[in-house]
């Protein structure tokens, strides 16, 4: 039986979703870079994506300090 409280629980959830999110952004971002010219568009997502994966890593290791 798991006995664990619900904030542990949450926390361990929470990081699946974290790593779950930063795996996707690594995914987009790789397909992106393999492009030779990107457009303005994709090179402004490119940043965006950066950014997002940066917090979503950030957040990991916060999560993982709590679970």
């Amino acid at each position: 039986m798991d006995r664990r409280l619900p904030s542990q629980a949450t926390a361990e959830e929470l990081l699946r979703e974290a790593e779950a999110r930063h795996a996707t952004l690594d995914t987009r971002l790789k397909a992106l870079g393999r492009r030779a010219h990107p457009t303005p568009t994709e090179q402004r997502e490119m940043t965006e994506l950066k950014k997002q994966k940066l917090a979503a890593k950030d957040e990991i290791v916060r999560l993982r300090r709590l679970a």
